[in-house]
């Protein structure tokens, strides 16, 4: 064999071998920043609005709150993470009151990813595989499951320090969606990073007024979620209340990605008899059977 080509061919190899090695051990890191998001934690959260276009815009009051949050590993595999949160409210001697908050869903080289349009609208859309190698796509649900937003990224591992960033249109946030009609989209900025006592999500947003395919900026916001780690025995109140309520959950889960592997566009409807979906699911005080919850959501959505 040609002494040039058995070189050539040494090299390719060696090339072939560390690149796999190299994409496995990144591909392990990754999954230990996703997983290490799990927990009980103190959080705090902080928003400031910063720059506004128009020098008559009047900036709104800077927004602080604090929670008490257990995130549960509801689902683990090597291509798919999912975490539920879970608010704990803790008054006194009185016994913790559990309510289920957001969801964040990791999925490695997904197949697809949606975008919020605006007026409860998403589009649903194919990942490009080749341009999708190696990214991890993050789906934020909302308290009933419903879609948020979801972005697509590489994590990144540099100094010891792992992040993930990604830019998503999104609907209002909570503390603003019944307080606020003067923006109707939100643009956000999404970093993690993942620190010793716990995790960051940092904000750089942007508050949209988009009207007729056209985005007009109102003013951006800078915001800071801090999770702190406390000792998971704290958050035992939340894990006995997920270990009592997760059949249901699974059972709204499964009914919403029937609705997701249809759809291109979907449209929900704010209120369903004079109620948002999660009033139906929080406080109805029943239990829901799995064709209940189907006839429920449907009630919601509007396929496109």
């Amino acid at each position: 064999m040609n002494t040039n080509f058995q070189f050539i061919l040494s090299a390719f190899v060696f090339f072939a071998l560390t690149t796999n090695i190299f994409g496995q051990n990144k591909k392990v890191l990754d999954l230990q920043a996703i997983k290490s998001m799990a927990g009980c934690y103190d959080v705090e959260f902080k928003y400031t609005e910063t720059f506004a276009p128009e020098v008559d815009y009047e900036h709104a009051y800077d927004y602080t709150s604090a929670a008490f949050e257990w995130a549960e590993v509801v689902e683990a595999t090597k291509n798919k993470v999912v975490l539920q949160h879970l608010l704990i409210i803790q008054r006194d001697s009185m016994p913790a009151y559990i309510i289920k908050h957001w969801r964040q869903d990791w999925v490695y080289q997904s197949e697809q990813e949606f975008r919020y349009i605006k007026d409860n609208e998403w589009i649903f859309s194919d990942l490009d595989k080749k341009s999708n190698k190696g990214k991890w796509t993050q789906s934020v649900y909302q308290v009933d499951d419903s879609p948020r937003y979801s972005g697509t990224a590489t994590w990144t591992h540099v100094d010891g320090v792992s992040s993930w960033y990604h830019k998503a249109d999104s609907p209002l946030p909570r503390r603003e969606y019944s307080k606020r009609s003067d923006y109707n989209l939100m643009k956000r900025g999404n970093r993690i990073i993942i620190t010793d006592n716990g995790w960051l999500h940092e904000q750089d947003n942007d508050k949209i007024i988009r009207e007729n395919d056209q985005d007009i900026l109102l003013v951006q916001e800078k915001g800071y979620n801090s999770y702190k780690k406390r000792p998971d025995a704290d958050c035992a109140a939340a894990r006995e209340w997920w270990t009592a309520n997760q059949n249901t959950w699974t059972d709204v889960r499964d009914v919403w990605d029937e609705v997701y592997s249809d759809a291109v566009e979907l449209k929900l409807e704010k209120k369903v008899d004079d109620k948002m979906l999660y009033e139906h699911l929080f406080y109805g005080g029943k239990t829901w059977t799995k064709d209940e919850i189907k006839t429920l959501i449907n009630s919601y959505t509007i396929q496109k």
